[in-house]
């Protein structure tokens, strides 16, 4: 009998790991390992925790935080840094470390990007996250819902920074010039692993794709700042994380984030190890000698954690680079 796995996405719904992951429910399970102390994290008991939630369901709004079970979650929502994710909440992809639900999806709701500036507003945001599942099924991919909720929150929040975590809008021509002349402050897209990796982590995907894709924001608009992240625990080898890091730099990507992979369910890629933090340290030494503007190399980091903080850090290293050029 196959066994199958209870997920629970806050108060909404319960869902098996069958149904959550369709695609998933004839691979053998993975068992999950236990995390070691340093990637332990505690319940979210915060009251501001329960007002951010509130305020995404008020909205009818759906965060990445949940769907994706980041770690961080109860300390983000605590600080009202909520990651909106917009198109939906089913992805169009099957890649074996998301815990995003997959499916067919439903049509856009034209309205999501006034309700996403609108929660940006009441959150007080300084910077906000906006991604996305992937929408395959949409002849842009979804770019001019990026445009229209970057629009969106530059009227109802003209004091926030914008930062988008996009698909790779792969076959998708003239998508991502879209995006960039809605001109977001920083434009992430999430290399997630090393290239022998792709076939079974991200098999929707092509990583020389989703690289040129980074080095064709540069050349739209220098100014845009890029970001990309990786997952380590998956079986890749130290060198080859190396020589992605030189590929990104090769892309001119200014911002680049490691985290550990955790396995969302027995049914997802398993974990190979969980990287210690002394190796986190040394690939942020490693990334910060080969020219990155900033680094976060942690256990937990994910692609929108501290993203406020991190973009004023951006901002300042970018500032000390012109000058010292000067």
């Amino acid at each position: 009998m196959t066994s199958t796995t209870r997920i629970t996405i806050d108060h909404r719904t319960t869902l098996t790991g069958a149904e959550r992951h369709p695609e998933k429910a004839h691979r053998p399970d993975n068992p999950i390992q236990r995390k070691p102390d340093w990637i332990r994290v505690k319940a979210p008991t915060h009251p501001i925790y329960k007002e951010t939630r509130d305020l995404m369901r008020e909205n009818r709004l759906v965060t990445v935080c949940e769907e994706a079970a980041c770690p961080n979650i109860g300390e983000c929502w605590a600080q009202r840094h909520a990651t909106m994710m917009i198109m939906g909440d089913t992805c169009t992809r099957a890649c074996s470390f998301c815990n995003v639900a997959t499916g067919i999806p439903k049509a856009l709701d034209t309205d999501e990007p006034r309700r996403v500036a609108d929660a940006v507003a009441k959150l007080g945001l300084q910077h906000v996250v906006v991604t996305s599942v992937d929408r395959d099924d949409l002849k842009d991919g979804g770019a001019f819902h990026f445009a229209e909720t970057i629009r969106a929150i530059r009227a109802a929040a003209p004091g926030t920074t914008i930062e988008v975590l996009t698909p790779d809008f792969l076959r998708k021509d003239g998508a991502l010039e879209v995006v960039v002349d809605a001109r977001p402050d920083v434009f992430n897209h999430n290399l997630e692993t090393v290239p022998a990796l792709y076939p079974t982590i991200r098999p929707g995907a092509r990583y020389f794709h989703s690289l040129r894709l980074l080095d064709r924001v540069k050349q739209l608009d220098p100014t845009i700042f890029t970001k990309s992240g990786v997952m380590v625990g998956l079986g890749e080898k130290r060198i080859e994380v190396l020589q992605v890091m030189d590929d990104m730099r090769s892309a001119d990507v200014d911002f680049l984030t490691i985290g550990q992979y955790l396995q969302p369910s027995v049914k997802h890629a398993a974990v190979d190890r969980f990287v210690t933090p002394d190796e986190f340290e040394d690939y942020g030494r490693a990334a910060r000698g080969k020219g990155f503007l900033l680094v976060s190399a942690t256990p937990l980091t994910r692609s929108s954690y501290h993203a406020d903080r991190d973009f004023e850090a951006l901002r300042a290293a970018r500032e000390a680079q012109l000058g010292a050029r000067a």
